[in-house]
């Protein structure tokens, strides 16, 4: 509360500040945190599938996090492609690390995410998660 007026951070929240909320709520491992950050008609490419609207998001995210232990997830490389009053779009270096059958494992690829305002309110409306492409001759 400042001069008896309510500050409403999430109405605030600029594309950026939204990304690093995102990116700090994944590491709680709580779809139920990280839900109002993402747009109802959201659509989700990880290398395991396409996902469509938040409970397909949903069970992706926690078959993750049931098959990853203790993952931590973080944001490197961030460049902003476009960053208007309604849309934003983001590329970046995605990693995590953490336990798969009690084994120690890490491992990084490549994202895109894709943000517009909703109601006055930044959205995650897409996710593009891939590996890095394999070095060779082009």
């Amino acid at each position: 509360m400042q001069f008896g007026v309510e500050y409403d951070l999430v109405s605030t929240m600029t594309a950026a500040h939204l990304l690093k909320k995102y990116e700090i709520e994944i590491n709680q491992q709580d779809f139920n945190l990280i839900q109002p950050l993402i747009s109802d008609d959201c659509q989700f490419w990880f290398t395991s599938g396409t996902y469509s609207g938040v409970d397909q998001v949903r069970k992706a995210f926690e078959k993750t996090w049931n098959l990853i232990k203790d993952e931590t997830y973080w944001i490197t490389d961030l460049q902003w492609i476009a960053n208007s009053h309604e849309v934003a779009v983001c590329t970046y270096t995605f990693n995590w690390k953490g336990l798969i059958e009690g084994t120690m494992c890490a491992g990084q690829g490549r994202g895109t995410s894709c943000l517009r305002q909703v109601a006055g309110q930044w959205k995650i409306v897409h996710e593009h998660l891939s590996h890095f492409p394999k070095p060779g001759p082009n």
